[in-house]
């Protein structure tokens, strides 16, 4: 099944959640969370993301954004 259209309104607060591939744990180490928080920082410094709040449990993620009124939260998710 496709994935629904998106919709971008510039400077609101975004709920994201992320799955792991064919719903697998990949994620139950703490090493992988680690890793994983390495990368929301990259991100969150590269595409200059208000990070609110983020949860990882061993299979999804679930991230609170706000997007500063760019199109950077467009772009880091395409």
């Amino acid at each position: 099944m496709p994935r629904a259209n998106r919709h971008w309104l510039s400077g609101h607060v975004w709920h994201i959640t992320h799955r792991c591939h064919r719903q697998q744990f990949l994620l139950k180490f703490a090493r992988d969370h680690r890793l994983w928080r390495r990368w929301l920082f990259d991100a969150r410094q590269r595409f200059g993301l208000c990070v609110l709040d983020f949860i990882v449990t061993s299979n999804h993620i679930h991230l609170l954004v706000q997007d500063r009124a760019t199109e950077k939260l467009q772009r880091a998710c395409n």
